[in-house]
C-alpha cells in the first residue's frame, strides 16, 4: 500500500437510500421499543418507535399543509428535546432540509445564520431564542417547542399544531436519492464565520453502514446523550448511531453542564456506550474516585465503549478505562464528511495524536503539503452559498481538502495541526503552534487553554487560561508529577509553571518553535467573547485579537491590560536544541 494512502479492509457494501427507509424499517421491526427518553422534573417522558412514527407522518401532513415543499428548509433554534427530535426526522424524511443552529446564540448570531440560510420556516425551543428574533425575518412560519405566545408575530404557531388531526396521506418518502440534501449544519467557525455544510441521505446512512461493520450495537444499546445536536459530533454522528440501530437515547437535562446530573442519570441509564469530551470525562472522575459506589455503578459491566472527541483523552483518564477493560475509541472527521472518517482500533495501544484506519468505504491520502485528503460516500457536496469557500475545496481528481495536517503511520492516520494554524516566523521557519500547546495543557491540569502565536515575529509566545475552578478549590491528591503541588493563585501558579514551561520547551525538537514567554492571564475563555465556539473549542484568531495588549507586552511593549496576568520569560539558550 501507498505510503502516503489509506483505505479500510472492509467492504462497505450497500446502504440504506434515505432516512426515510430507516424510519419505516425501525417501526416495522421494533414498534414498541422505545427510541427516546428526556427527564422533565422527577419522571421521564418516553417514546416508542409507533409513536414517533405516528407523530412523525401527522408532522410531515400538517408541515404540507402549510406549504413546506421538497427542498424547502426548515432552520431549528433550539436546545435538543424530543420536538426537536420529531421535527428534524419529519423535515429530512419528506425531502426538506432541516438547518439546526446553536440553541444559545445571541440574536445577532443567529439572525445571520438565519437570514443565510433561506429558511422559510424556523422552530425555536422558547422564549429565550423568540426573544432574540426580530418581526422583520423573512420567515413563513415559526413553531414554538414551549407554550408561549408573542403578539409581535403574526405567523407564530405552537409546535402542538402540527401533532394535530389524522392525516390518510402519507408524506413521508421512501423514494428520496441518496443524493438529496436533508441537512445544511453549520460548522463551528473555529477559525472565523461558520460555513453552511450542505449534507445528504447518503452521506449520514452511509457513515452508519460503514459503523455497523465495526461496532455490534443493536435495540438493546443504551445512550446517555448531552451532545447538542446542532454539531456533527452529536447531531449526526451519536444520534444516527443511536437511531439507525434501534438503541434507546435519554436525554441528559444539563446538556453536559453538570457532571453531577450526568453522573445521578448513569446508574438509571446504564449506557452501554457513552460519546464524550475530554473536558467532562474529566469532571466526571473528579466525582467517582473518592466514591466507590459511585464507582462501581460508572463502571458497570455492560458499559461497551466510550468515545472520546475534540481531543485526546489525558493519558491517566485513559489508563483508568483500560484497566478495567472498556475500550476507549477515538475518531477523527470534520462536520463537511458526516463526520467520521476514521477510529481507532481499541486493540492497539493509544497513542498521542493517532486517530485510527479509515471506516469501509472512506479513502484518505496525504498530499505534497501534507494536508490530508478525503473521499467517500460520506463527503458533503459543498458549502451553500459561498463561492470563496468552495473555490479549490475539491481536487481536479475530486478529493475533499480537509485542511487538516497528518502524517501516516503503521497503525493508521496521525493528526498534526490545521493548516491555517502554521505561521512563519520572521526568518521564514514554519511554526505548528498545536504541539506547543498540546504539550502546555498536557504539562498541567491547572492549564485550560493554551494559544501559542509568533506570526511575522523572531520567536513564539504563548497565552495561557487557567482553570480558575481548580486554583479556588485545589486538588490536593491529583499530582501528575513528583514534585508539583496545587497553587491556590495567579502567583502561585506562575511560579509553578515556570520549571513545566521550561520542561515543555525542552520536549520541542526544534530551538525555533520554541516559546520565549508566556502569559498566564486569570481570564476565562467563553462563548460569550467569541473566544470559544458553540462546540467549546477554541476560536484562536479571537482570542489572539482580544488579548493582543498581552501580545504586544509579551514582545516588549508596555501597554496597560484589564486581566490579572503574570509573566514567565523563558531562556531557550539554556534549553535543549
Amino acid at each position: 500500500m501507498d505510503a502516503q494512502y489509506l483505505k479500510s479492509d472492509i467492504p462497505l457494501g450497500s446502504y440504506l437510500p434515505n432516512i426515510s427507509v430507516m424510519l419505516r424499517q425501525n417501526y416495522d421491526r421494533m414498534p414498541e421499543h422505545t427510541v427516546y427518553r428526556e427527564k422533565i422534573g422527577d419522571s421521564f417522558r418516553s417514546i416508542s418507535w409507533s409513536e414517533l412514527y405516528r407523530n412523525i407522518k401527522l408532522i410531515t401532513a400538517n408541515l404540507a399543509g402549510r406549504g413546506f415543499q421538497k427542498g424547502d428548509k426548515l432552520l431549528i433554534y433550539s436546545p435538543n428535546r424530543l420536538e426537536m427530535l420529531e421535527l428534524q426526522l419529519a423535515v429530512m424524511s419528506m425531502g426538506g432540509i432541516s438547518v439546526p443552529v446553536f440553541a444559545f446564540f445571541k440574536q445577532e448570531a443567529a439572525e445571520v445564520l438565519i437570514r443565510h440560510s433561506d429558511a422559510k420556516f424556523a422552530a425555536v425551543g422558547g422564549a429565550l431564542q423568540l426573544n432574540r428574533l426580530s418581526e422583520d425575518l423573512p420567515l413563513e412560519n415559526i413553531f414554538v417547542f414551549d407554550d408561549i405566545n408573542d403578539s409581535r408575530f403574526k405567523n407564530l404557531h405552537n409546535f402542538k399544531v402540527l401533532l394535530e388531526g389524522e392525516s390518510e396521506e402519507n408524506f413521508l418518502d421512501d423514494n428520496l436519492q441518496p443524493d438529496d440534501i436533508c441537512l445544511n449544519m453549520y460548522t463551528s467557525g473555529t477559525m472565523g464565520t461558520p460555513k453552511c455544510v450542505q449534507l445528504t441521505h447518503g452521506n449520514i446512512l452511509s457513515q452508519q453502514a460503514a459503523l455497523k461493520k465495526l461496532w455490534d450495537l443493536d435495540e438493546r444499546d443504551r445512550f446517555l446523550s448531552y451532545l447538542p445536536w446542532h454539531h456533527s459530533f452529536g447531531g449526526i454522528f451519536e444520534k444516527f448511531s443511536a437511531l439507525s440501530n434501534g438503541a434507546t437515547m435519554t436525554l441528559e437535562p444539563s446538556y453536559g453542564k453538570s457532571a453531577e446530573s450526568i453522573l445521578s442519570l448513569w446508574g438509571n441509564v446504564k449506557p452501554t456506550v457513552f460519546f464524550s469530551v475530554p473536558k467532562v470525562y474529566s469532571s466526571l472522575f473528579e466525582l467517582i474516585k473518592n466514591d466507590p459506589d459511585a464507582e462501581r455503578i460508572f463502571f458497570h459491566p455492560e458499559l461497551k465503549f466510550i468515545f472520546t472527541a475534540a481531543a485526546a483523552l489525558p493519558q491517566r483518564l485513559s489508563d483508568e478505562f483500560e484497566k478495567r477493560g472498556i475500550p476507549v475509541l477515538e475518531g477523527w472527521g470534520l462536520t463537511e464528511t458526516s463526520p467520521c472518517c476514521s477510529l481507532t482500533n481499541p486493540e492497539l495501544k493509544r497513542e498521542p495524536g493517532l486517530v485510527g484506519m479509515p471506516i469501509p468505504g472512506v479513502e484518505i491520502r496525504i498530499a505534497d503539503d501534507d494536508e490530508i485528503q478525503v473521499k467517500g460516500p460520506n463527503v458533503m457536496v459543498s458549502y451553500y452559498k459561498n463561492d470563496q469557500a468552495n473555490k479549490d475545496i475539491f481536487t481536479e481528481d475530486g478529493w475533499y481538502k480537509t485542511g487538516d495536517v497528518g502524517e501516516i503511520t503503521p497503525n493508521g492516520l496521525k493528526l498534526i495541526t490545521r493548516k491555517d494554524r502554521i505561521f512563519k516566523l520572521s526568518n521564514g521557519e514554519k511554526v505548528i503552534p498545536t504541539e506547543l500547546e498540546k504539550a502546555i495543557e498536557l504539562k498541567c491540569h491547572y492549564v485550560q487553554y493554551a494559544v501559542v502565536t509568533g506570526n511575522g515575529e523572531d520567536h513564539p509566545v504563548a497565552l495561557i487560561f487557567p482553570n480558575k475552578k481548580l486554583l479556588e478549590n485545589p486538588d490536593y491528591e491529583l499530582t501528575p508529577e513528583e514534585g508539583c503541588f496545587c497553587p491556590r493563585n495567579l502567583n502561585e501558579l506562575g511560579r509553578c509553571l515556570r520549571g513545566c514551561l521550561a520542561n515543555v520547551n525542552d520536549s520541542i525538537g526544534q530551538k525555533f518553535a520554541k516559546a520565549k514567554s508566556a502569559a498566564i492571564i486569570l481570564d476565562e475563555l467563553s462563548l460569550d467573547n467569541n473566544t470559544l465556539t458553540p462546540s467549546m473549542k477554541v476560536a484562536p484568531n479571537n482570542v489572539l485579537e482580544k488579548y493582543k495588549s498581552h501580545l504586544q507586552n509579551l514582545y516588549g511593549n508596555n501597554v496597560p491590560v484589564e486581566e490579572e496576568v503574570y509573566v514567565v520569560k523563558l531562556d531557550t539558550k539554556k534549553q535543549l536544541n
